[in-house]
């Protein structure tokens, strides 16, 4: 059993290590930067600032070189590689965030399949990111948005997937881990019954790869879409990856620089993939930080770790949590169900006075909808609001006790002399 008093990661982290008084218990939401990631950022500016693919002075080709071996790092990690293992880099697409990254989908290839009386089904328990673009999509196409609902406890089942993807399913997507109930969902199944119908599988990975391994062949996906900032990378980098003959069919969602091959006064021919979707000056600092963040998740802490830690911070914190009976944890109560978040309610409270009182402590959690609306009020939850508490591997037994010791004082606040 692994022991979740000592913490060999958080010292690795300079906000965490700068910040002692604080528990950080919000990394669904954005996690936080190791020193080598920021020294990557840092790094580019210093020693080959330039624009990738526009110039051919060295300082240029350093910054391309750069950037395509972190598109090959992204590739690889993903399992999207050929027959002899080569990664496939120019399937990958780097966008600002994981909702570009869906919305490119939504708005570039689902035209190419969507026609009236079609379907597009997605899950009750879609990120807004993950909701509004099919929402969109289906009205542009006058085709039909069907949900698929989870058990209680968060289960989608078999049965379910069957009475909701059928013939006039064009597109399913889903999210692979929910923000809200931690749960993983069936995404091989999903794919299975989205391609016996002849359906495309579109998958938001933003909460599945900073705590587990991804492989999209196993997963069987036809895109999946993630964000380097929950995954200890910076700000404003999203990466899509989709099969390659789909990306190929796909127009640009944005034009400008250096997404053309060609241009004459009235019209203009596309460059390849993927330069065809990354329209204007990337984030390069920010994609090569994002290969240093990918490199210390996978290389230095590890996947392995990664699971082994967070299973005990979850059980302990679940365990905790039933301990105060004014806490109604949302979904699950096993804690194995549990990937990196807990969401709950303290009863009488609302959400948001819960965190501002667990701030006077020291206490970070996310409170409100949480991108997920309509999940909430299918949960019945008052107000559309909940209190989540989300974990990585740097949290340690410390954290979760500031936790349960602000809640006891959010309780008292309100119920005095109880």
């Amino acid at each position: 059993m692994i022991d979740i008093d000592v913490n060999p990661y958080k010292a690795d982290f300079p906000l965490l290590a700068g910040k002692p008084d604080i528990a950080f218990l919000d990394s669904g939401a954005t996690a936080q930067r190791p020193a080598c990631v920021l020294d990557a950022q840092r790094a580019f500016y210093e020693t080959m600032n330039a624009n990738p693919l526009r110039g051919l002075y060295s300082l240029s080709v350093e910054a391309t070189e750069a950037i395509a071996k972190v598109r090959s790092q992204i590739a690889a990690l993903i399992g999207a590689v050929d027959d002899r293992g080569r990664a496939q880099a120019n399937d990958i697409v780097f966008s600002r965030n994981a909702s570009e990254s869906l919305n490119l989908v939504a708005k570039s290839f689902a035209p190419l399949v969507l026609k009236p009386g079609d379907e597009v089904a997605i899950t009750i328990m879609e990120h807004h990111s993950n909701l509004i673009p099919w929402q969109q999509a289906c009205a542009a196409a006058g085709a039909k948005l069907v949900y698929l609902y989870p058990t209680p406890e968060g289960v989608l089942t078999d049965e379910e997937i069957a009475e909701k993807i059928g013939p006039a399913t064009k597109i399913v997507a889903a999210v692979h881990v929910s923000n809200v109930l931690g749960v993983v969902n069936p995404i091989e199944n999903l794919a299975k019954a989205a391609h016996d119908n002849g359906a495309y599988l579109v998958v938001d990975a933003a909460q599945s790869i900073p705590h587990m391994p991804i492989d999209v062949r196993e997963l069987g996906a036809d895109f999946i879409a993630f964000s380097a900032h929950k995954a200890f990378g910076p700000m404003g980098i999203g990466v899509l990856w989709g099969r390659h003959e789909l990306l190929e069919q796909m127009p640009p969602m944005l034009t400008g620089g250096e997404m053309i091959e060609s241009v004459t006064e009235q019209g203009a021919v596309w460059a390849p993939v993927p330069e065809k979707f990354e329209a204007g000056t990337q984030d390069a600092a920010g994609i090569y930080a994002t290969g240093a963040a990918f490199d210390y998740l996978v290389n230095t802490v590890g996947y392995d770790a990664v699971r082994e830690r967070e299973e005990a911070l979850i059980a302990y914190a679940m365990d905790q949590l039933k301990s105060l009976p004014y806490i109604h944890i949302i979904g699950s109560l096993n804690p194995a169900d549990h990937h990196g978040v807990i969401s709950f309610n303290v009863e009488g409270i609302h959400p948001h006075d819960v965190s501002s009182i667990l701030d006077m402590s020291g206490v970070c959690i996310r409170a409100g909808h949480h991108c997920a609306q309509p999940l909430l009020a299918w949960l019945h939850c008052e107000n559309l609001a909940c209190c989540r508490a989300s974990f990585a591997f740097y949290n340690d037994k410390s954290d979760i006790d500031r936790l349960i010791a602000g809640l006891k004082a959010v309780w008292s606040t309100f119920h005095p002399g109880e």
